[in-house]
This record gives structure tokens, sequence and C-alpha cells, in this order.
């Protein structure tokens, strides 16, 4: 049974159809999920992107400067982040949001000692701004933070059921995977997470999940032990 984990939530993961920016019914359920989590006595930390606004790398294709970009999403970042913690609040939650970087009245620096202390007292944490540097994504951030935090996996919520070996939608004959080493993964380019927090994860021995976040009780599943997604193991 997993005692502790990361979260890795996509922006786009807080919108129901390409036209919402952020859906009220998906915060409604992840947060609902987390509650269950906490209920079960198990420490977890969220990090969380800024996709269903913009992303850094698109918008410099607009002409704005990639690190300017970047800065653009690690705020988005932070209205997702903000925006969940009020829906866990309300269901009575003690939930702690940090970012990469102050911002006076908003939100307080991220701090390594100071979130480990607010896990281990059964709060949850919400991690947003990335890792507060351009050109990394908030996978690496995910993977990063959890290392630093000492959980036992990175849990990534997507729209599938795990990992395959080609786009199902696109070829009939692809295949799920139960479960895949890092190396496999990596040799084998299959998008999971980009290759810095694919490396991370191998050198510092965090193992993945990768769950389909769209079926009520997921989470429970995944904390129980029960085949569900794909585990992508750091020493295979």
């Amino acid at each position: 049974m997993i005692r502790s984990f990361l979260l890795k939530l996509s922006g786009e993961a807080l919108a129901v159809s390409e036209q919402d920016i952020i859906s009220p019914s998906m915060l409604e359920a992840y947060s609902e999920e987390i509650e269950c989590a906490i209920s079960n006595k198990v420490g977890i930390a969220v990090v969380i992107g800024g996709g269903n606004y913009f992303r850094g790398a698109s918008l410099q294709s607009s002409g704005i400067e990639r690190v300017i970009a970047d800065k653009m999403g690690m705020l988005a970042t932070l209205m997702n982040g903000l925006a969940l913690t009020d829906f866990m609040r309300q269901k009575g939650m003690d939930v702690e949001i940090y970012h990469s970087s102050s911002i006076d009245g908003v939100v307080g620096p991220y701090d390594r000692d100071l979130a480990r202390a607010r896990l281990d007292a059964g709060e949850v944490v919400v991690l947003t701004g990335g890792t507060g540097n351009p050109f990394f994504t908030t996978d690496t951030a995910a993977c990063l933070r959890a290392i630093e935090l000492g959980v036992e996996a990175v849990l990534k919520a997507t729209s599938v059921d795990g990992v395959y070996s080609a786009d199902p939608t696109k070829n009939k004959d692809a295949y799920r995977y139960e479960r895949l080493g890092i190396s496999k993964l990596l040799q084998k380019e299959l998008g999971v997470i980009d290759m810095t927090a694919a490396v991370l994860c191998k050198e510092n021995n965090m193992p993945l999940q990768v769950v389909d976040s769209r079926t009520p009780g997921w989470m429970l599943k995944v904390i129980e032990g029960d085949p569900v997604g794909t585990i992508v193991h750091p020493q295979e």
C-alpha cells in the first residue's frame, strides 16, 4: 500500500473540453479523490501544470521570448493551484499552497523543509510555478519535488489508462504496458514524460505510475495496490 505520493496534474486535466479553461466539475472530482486518499492517512503533494491557459513553448511561436513565455506559464500554474486549493479547503481539508517564487499577498515561496513538515502533519501540499526556471516542464518539476520531499512515487493522472506502445487512437495494434522500465520508455520515445524528468526518476529510484483519472475511485485503487494503469520502474 502506498503511504505517500506526488500527484502530477496537467492544466488540461482541469478542463472538461478544449473550450473550457477550468471546470468546476473537474476541480470537484479531483478534490474528492484527494479527500478519500487523505482519509486513508496517505501523504499527498500535488504539482499542477498550466497548459489549459497556455504553454511557454507555444507562446514562443507567437513572438514572445521563450523565457518570458515560460514565466507566464508559471503564473498559469498558480491560477490552477489556487482554484484546486480552494475546492479542497471548502471540503475541510488542510491544504498549503506554494509557488516557486514568492508573490506577496497571494502565495509564499516553496520551502522543502516546510513542505515536508506539512506532509508529515497530514496536510495536502500544492506546488505551483514548476521548477521556477524556464525551459523545464512541470513533469520535471513533479519528479524533482517528489525526490526532494521523499514520497514513494509520482502518480501522473491522464485521460488514458496507461502507457501504450503507440497512439491507440491512431494504431489499432497498440497495446498497453502494465509495467515498463524507464530505460525502455526513453528508448522507444513513448512521450509519457520528458527526458529530463525520466532521467531524474531513474537516477533517484523514483517510480512513476500513469493512470486514467476519469473513473471515480481511481486514486484509492492505486493506493491499495490494485493493477491500475502502467507502472514505470526506474531500475528496469
